[in-house]
């Protein structure tokens, strides 16, 4: 069977291949229960992502997402993500299983990640035990990192980051004058606060520098 053409305005376009399935929109409001909130997991710069009462492609659990009208994605990058990824399969890319093209509908259908992103579990979990060393483990004091860096948040068997791995600590002041400790420059380049180690003044925005680097 030949591979339908995407179309959408004055677009259209051909998959490669039949990677992945295109489907209907009575398809996709059947798995999503016609757009129910309640199936909502997810929300972005696209739009929504729902978790699919139905399966496709033989795969049980799909996360559907759905470009929202007023997104400043469009057909372009919903083509262009199609394209690429219907030519796509490895183990460590998620696996577009279908696509939906309908009037004013442009929805992706991915295998679903049941542990969320990424993000989740570095933003919400490591950012908050940075957040509790700097603002004191007592009245007076709070403690700096000082070695913020990947392979220094653990993750436990429910994926929650821990932040490990305090050899380089130090503690500081954190309700003085003095917001900052003068201390030889340590940690791993690469993550290492410029203003640090320039001027050898360790605060905790020097962490906070680090962590940036993790999220990069």
């Amino acid at each position: 069977m030949l591979p339908a053409p995407i179309k959408h305005n004055n677009s259209c376009f051909v998959l490669p291949d039949q990677t992945c399935q295109r489907l209907t929109l009575a398809q996709i409001k059947l798995a999503t229960n016609n757009f129910d909130e309640a199936l909502v997991i997810g929300r972005g710069g696209f739009g929504k992502v729902y978790i699919s009462l139905e399966k496709f492609d033989s795969v049980n659990d799909i996360a559907i997402k759905r470009l929202d009208s007023t997104s400043n994605q469009g057909a372009t990058e919903f083509e262009a993500e199609v394209k690429l990824l219907s030519k796509l399969r490895h183990g460590n890319l998620v696996p577009l299983v279908g696509y939906c093209n309908e009037g004013n509908e442009m929805v992706l259908a991915y295998e679903f990640m049941p542990n969320g992103t990424l993000e989740d579990h570095l933003h919400k979990g490591a950012a908050r035990g940075l957040d509790y060393l700097h603002t004191g483990t007592s009245t007076q004091h709070g403690v700096i990192h000082r070695d913020v860096k990947t392979s220094n948040i653990l993750l436990d068997s429910n994926f929650a980051s821990r932040v490990s791995d305090f050899g380089l600590e130090k503690v500081g002041p954190i309700n003085q004058t003095r917001t900052h400790v003068s201390t030889l420059v340590k940690g791993t380049f690469g993550y290492i606060d410029p203003c640090y180690f320039q001027s050898g003044k360790l605060t905790r925005k020097s962490d906070v520098y680090a962590f940036g680097v993790v999220l990069f």
